[in-house]
Formats: C-alpha cells, sequence, structure tokens
C-alpha cells in the first residue's frame, strides 16, 4: 500500500533520513515549519510504517569488521521445508547484512560482513552444516563505492 506524502513530508524525511537524532525544533526550522506540525506528520508516519524503527548507523571497519563478501546462492531445494530452515540459519547470523531472493539464475544474494576471509570461511563452514546449498559463490568487496540508507524521495 502506497502512502499520500505531500512536500512537507518529504522534506522532513528527507531530513530524518540524514539525522534522525537532530531535534523538532532543528528539523521544523530546516522544514520552514513549526515544532507541532512536525511532530504530528512525524507520529502519522510511523502509524502509516513510513517510518520504521530509528537506530545508529555503525562504522563496520572502525569495529573490525573489514571484509565485506556478496554470497551467491543456488540451491536444487524449493520446498517450505528448506526454506524455512535456510530462512532460520540466516536470520541467526549475525554476519549476513542483508539477504535477497532473487529471479533468475542465482536464487538468494547474501551481504556478509566479517573481520577476513577466516571468519568468513567460519560463516560458510556453519551455514552449509545447517541446511543443503547446491552452489556457493563469494564475491570479496575490494571498495566500497557507495553505500547509503537514504531513499529517493
Amino acid at each position: 500500500m502506497t502512502v499520500r506524502l505531500d512536500e512537507l513530508d518529504r522534506k522532513i524525511l528527507s531530513q530524518l533520513q540524514e539525522d534522525a537524532s537532530q531535534s523538532l525544533d532543528d528539523i521544523a526550522r530546516k522544514v520552514g515549519s513549526s515544532k507541532t506540525p512536525v511532530w504530528n506528520r512525524i507520529r502519522r508516519m510511523k502509524e502509516q510504517g513510513v517510518i520504521g524503527r530509528q537506530t545508529a548507523l555503525l562504522d563496520p571497519e572502525t569495529l573490525g569488521l573489514e571484509a565485506c563478501f556478496f554470497v551467491l546462492i543456488r540451491t536444487s531445494e524449493h520446498e517450505a521445508a528448506w526454506q524455512h530452515r535456510f530462512l532460520a540459519a540466516l536470520r541467526a547470523r549475525p554476519e549476513v547484512q542483508e539477504a535477497h531472493r532473487l529471479a533468475g539464475d542465482i536464487d538468494y544474494i547474501l551481504k556478509v560482513r566479517v573481520k577476513n576471509a577466516r571468519a568468513y570461511d567460519a560463516f560458510y563452514q556453519a551455514l552449509i552444516s545447517e541446511v543443503k546449498i547446491h552452489n556457493v559463490t563469494a564475491l570479496l568487496s575490494m571498495e566500497e563505492i557507495k553505500s547509503t540508507t537514504l531513499l529517493p524521495l
């Protein structure tokens, strides 16, 4: 379900995407409104599901998580029980930052953040011990060129 947003809603969302920790006064000033209407709009957009949880973005390299792998998975298993086990295994692994089911030759792609290749291998060994996977290809990101959580409004 698409929610209708006006220009002020979009300005508020842009400010929240940039820095959700800024005060209502700061957001209101930047979007050309006052505090109460901004607060009401934010509350409404939370109720509508436009705004989800608010969180802090951490720097993975500063925390020692220097290796980012994109893992391409092909499976010959497509029944519900296998998928349930696979999804549970992914959700239980904090190294998995993103997981997508794909159309085409590859069934799933994962974004996995770990310390190094040895840590990736430990992740890989644990995953294949939990679920049967036909083929896994791991691609090491050599350089992150762009990473954003900002949606185009």
